[in-house]
């Protein structure tokens, strides 16, 4: 029979460039599995999660074409857990059956999950073979979310008090990449992974991991 392909679960705070390490690795031949990019087309108009996030939490929560307004979800969400909650349990087991089907028909020389809560999820850290942390000092990552997002110190701030705290998310890293350089050194760092990461799938198809 043959093993499970060679994973790693690609994780990091919110700005800390986890897309751009993930498009790194998929130009080098990684399949990509993105579980934010799987939420957004979930909530896209017409996706699965549409119906019941309008029976839970009416039309006020979608935009004028039918998606999610993602703007106001949040700042509803962020100021009631339970709302957060009820969110949760619309777009978790959306998210983990698109993930399942992503994996299985994804062509790749290992899979490679981009998944934000990684660490938070409690699911994750014991699913894939190696923990990768995409990582940068916390005043950088409030510097690039603002830039990007037009948010405020204290919007920026909040989102990252729904994450994990940096040392524990590094606690539980196989690797770490420290993306507060140039774009160069973090595709240094990918590919100096990546070859590590070929090396390690071919001893997993081998029966040796």
């Amino acid at each position: 029979m043959k093993p499970p392909a060679f994973s790693v679960g690609l994780t990091g705070g919110i700005g800390s460039g986890k897309s751009l390490v993930a498009d790194l690795f998929a130009a080098r031949g990684a399949a990509v599995i993105d579980t934010d990019q799987i939420a957004h087309q979930l909530t896209a108009p017409g996706g699965l999660a549409i119906a019941p996030i309008r029976h839970t939490f009416g039309d006020a929560f979608l935009t004028t074409d039918g998606a999610l307004d993602r703007a106001r979800m949040r700042e509803h969400v962020f100021a009631d857990a339970a709302a957060r909650q009820q969110l949760e349990k619309i777009l978790h087991p959306l998210i983990a059956q698109q993930t399942e089907a992503a994996a299985r028909s994804s062509a790749g020389a290992y899979l490679l999950f981009v998944v934000p809560l990684l660490v938070e999820s409690g699911r994750w850290v014991d699913r894939v073979d190696r923990v990768l942390v995409v990582d940068c000092p916390e005043a950088m990552q409030i510097a690039r979310v603002q830039a990007r997002n037009q948010f405020s110190v204290a919007q920026v701030e909040a989102i990252m008090a729904t994450q994990v705290r940096r040392s524990e998310r590094l606690a539980v890293a196989d690797d770490v990449i420290v993306n507060e350089g140039s774009p160069e050194a973090a595709a240094a760092a990918v590919e100096r992974l990546h070859h590590a990461y070929l090396a390690l799938a071919a001893k997993k198809q081998a029966g040796g991991l």
